[in-house]
């Protein structure tokens, strides 16, 4: 190790944070951390993990693409008292479950996050609204889209909004979403007419639920469902399916990389934060804390933009946006934040998710199935 790195670390015994310097040890020491696989992952690798290992070369990080079954996967070794996971990535409504259940270090946001260049706290440096969880630490802004392929339209009639999503008759073809209610259900009620500011308070209601469903009914004779990333891309260069639902960074690396004919419609984009969270109980909570700092301070956030197109969360980030890392092209307009794609945005609202989760995850499983 070149240098000895300051971490700043919290333990109390109400699960609050007393905080103190101590410097890391220099034996080595390896990191387990969890993310989601893909292009999303291999952004990570190269403006997170590699430069950290380059400056810290007594640590080893171990990737391991578990997130998307990331609560059970915490809840399991919590029960098991064998935390394995270092440091996992993690949806916000997920991560405050979590949270709510003693599964997760609370973060002192201020002491344990790098402030911008300029000195401004990690707390008024984040984006609003990213840092509300207690254990959650920010790290993208991205958005679950629909695409296309655009070789299965006219050319002087491809599809551009939620609506002709729903519309088979003139927009033929099967339709692949992902095997969860969340998107779905608010894309539904969207095209069924629902104002985007209205959406959560009519799916608090059982008419709500049961209006996105009918809507979803109109076209389930035509769709598949996705329960990876990676599939969603996949499906539509394969031309298996007309539209899917994914991620926009997938989408952009599927068009953009590899050049296939996939076409986003940011007409209702679903847009969420995506993050880190610390599971109590590991072995390497001090290497993980700093990690963690060096990770989501300004100049890493930015440095992922030139991998995917996802946003970095700190407002001081945003303005070091540059190209891509090998096409050279202006990451900005593939940004879902960028105004043009920002129009009708649905902001996913994780309290929602948090309160009514579990519930509609069953009703939607009840309904794939019927």
């Amino acid at each position: 190790m070149t240098r000895a790195r300051k971490t700043l670390i919290a333990i109390a015994t109400a699960g609050t944070f007393a905080i103190g310097a101590t410097a890391l040890a220099q034996q080595s020491v390896s990191l387990t951390i969890v993310s989601w696989g893909g292009a999303y992952s291999a952004s990570q690798q190269s403006a997170y993990h590699d430069p950290y290992m380059a400056e810290n070369p007594h640590v080893r990080i171990i990737t391991d693409d578990g997130s998307a079954n990331a609560l059970a996967g915490i809840r399991a070794q919590a029960q098991a008292g064998n935390v394995t996971w270092d440091l996992v990535d993690m949806l916000p409504s997920d991560a405050q479950v979590a949270c709510d259940e003693g599964l997760l270090l609370e973060i002192d946001h201020d002491a344990m996050l790098a402030p911008a260049p300029d000195g401004t706290p990690a707390s008024q440096d984040f984006l609003p609204g990213s840092l509300d969880g207690e254990c959650f630490i920010p790290q993208i802004v991205y958005s679950t889209i629909i695409s296309y392929n655009s070789t299965m339209f006219p050319a002087d009639k491809q599809p551009n909004s939620i609506t002709d999503f729903f519309d088979v008759e003139n927009f033929p073809g099967q339709r692949a979403i992902q095997n969860r209610p969340g998107g779905n259900l608010e894309w539904a009620l969207y095209a069924d007419g629902v104002p985007l500011d209205e959406i959560y308070d009519v799916l608090r209601t059982p008419a709500g639920v049961e209006r996105a469903l009918a809507k979803l009914d109109t076209i389930k004779d035509h769709l598949v469902f996705w329960t990876e990333g990676a599939q969603a891309p996949q499906l539509l260069a394969d031309r298996e399916v007309a539209f899917a639902t994914g991620y926009n960074g997938r989408m952009f690396s599927a068009a953009e990389e590899e050049g296939q004919p996939i076409r986003i419609i940011w007409d209702g984009q679903l847009v969420e934060w995506d993050g880190w969270v610390i599971p109590k109980g590991g072995n390497n909570i001090e290497a993980v804390l700093d990690y963690v700092r060096y990770a989501t301070d300004t100049q890493r956030l930015a440095d992922q933009a030139k991998y995917i197109s996802y946003g970095p969360a700190r407002a001081s980030s945003a303005g070091m946006v540059s190209t891509h890392a090998t096409l050279g092209i202006d990451m900005n307009p593939h940004m879902p934040t960028h105004p043009d794609n920002y129009q009708t945005p649905i902001v996913l609202d994780n309290e929602f998710w948090t309160d009514y989760g579990d519930e509609l995850r069953e009703r939607f499983s009840a309904w794939m199935l019927r």
